[in-house]
């Protein structure tokens, strides 16, 4: 890593939209097989965990997780991997980390919607106290299930809002499992009073994001990035300062956005949306925060002060209390001001 290289990871973020299955080590991934009597195949894993250059859509892209999952079905995993999630955002200079999961996706072998949930906290709250990053859990609904299945999930989410449990989540293949076949599940969600942030806009249009804003509750989006197709929903995101999690490196792998020149962070900013960047999949995508504000200085021009801006986005979109948002903030301008970067008022 160069001194600019280092200087970027140096510099203080907040991380809202990563997944825990998508970001799991490759030599972790081989322990716990090995832990588990199960055998991997020899070699660097990380050809099976990542996606090619040329990843052709998003389906391509979630393929990569069955190759992981078989091996987050215990607790132990569960802890682990959550544990080393957070640990990787420390290390990548994020003073607040929000891990997504769907605990109906660790149940294989035996664990309920709620141990799993139990257990992904039980590591996020480890790191909490070992490396003084503070590490939260958005619980995710799949599309592929139904409301019954779903359910689990939203109720083990209430069970531990406030908890190690911010929020709620809906995600998998937008594209074939859209908004309305789940009106029913956040309605129970909103019942239970959980926030909530809906994938949408990434391979379905900028309609998915209107139905999970007006429909859904979604006080969040994850990506969003093809809301400008309307800019009836560019107003609507915009009004009510809806923030989107973008993921530029993702976005670009599953083509929810055609390269670099036509990704729309900056137009969206100069509209007035609140923009976050974060990696969505650090294995799978083979990112880093650190590396996608590179990407961002390199590809689109980015400045310090407008990095700045992305991070203290951030800290203002996370599902937390304001006393602690408030605290995160002054913790960010300090450390933004001890490596030189000198905010806009």
């Amino acid at each position: 890593m160069n001194g600019h290289d280092e200087w970027l990871r140096s510099f203080p973020k907040a991380e809202l939209h990563v997944h825990l299955d998508g970001s799991v080590k490759p030599e972790t991934l081989r322990e716990l097989a090995e832990r588990q009597g199960a055998s991997l195949p020899e070699g660097d894993l990380r050809g099976r965990m990542t996606v090619d250059p040329d990843c052709g859509s998003l389906t391509e892209y979630l393929s990569k997780f069955s190759f992981v999952l078989p091996f987050l079905q215990t607790a132990e995993a569960l802890e682990r991997v959550a544990y080393e999630t957070a640990e990787q955002a420390a290390d990548d200079g994020c003073l607040y980390v929000e891990v997504r999961f769907a605990p109906l996706l660790h149940t294989e072998r035996g664990l309920t919607a709620e141990e799993a949930v139990k257990h992904t906290v039980n590591g996020l709250r480890r790191a909490e106290r070992e490396l003084g990053i503070t590490a939260r859990a958005i619980v995710i609904a799949m599309r592929h299930e139904g409301f019954e299945r779903n359910r689990e999930a939203i109720e083990a989410a209430a069970r531990y809002l406030g908890d190690g449990v911010c929020a709620v989540d809906l995600a998998g293949d937008e594209a074939g499992y859209p908004p309305e076949l789940h009106q029913r599940l956040f309605d129970l969600a909103s019942e239970r009073k959980l926030p909530v942030t809906i994938h949408a806009g990434e391979a379905g249009g900028a309609a998915n994001v209107r139905y999970a804003v007006e429909r859904l509750g979604a006080v969040r989006i994850g990506h969003g990035v093809r809301i400008k197709e309307d800019p009836e929903v560019i107003e609507l995101v915009r009004s009510r300062r809806i923030p989107l999690e973008m993921c530029p490196l993702s976005n670009i792998q599953t083509k929810a956005a055609d390269g670099w020149e036509r990704y729309p962070i900056r137009d969206y900013m100069d509209r007035g949306l609140i923009v976050t960047v974060n990696t969505d999949n650090r294995t799978v995508s083979g990112t880093t925060m650190t590396n996608e504000y590179k990407l961002l200085a390199e590809k689109l021009g980015f400045g310090f002060d407008e990095l700045a801006a992305v991070s203290l986005n951030g800290i203002d979109a996370a599902f937390a209390d304001e006393p602690l948002k408030a605290e995160l903030r002054i913790r960010m301008k300090r450390k933004l001001a001890e490596i030189g970067v000198a905010l806009k008022e």
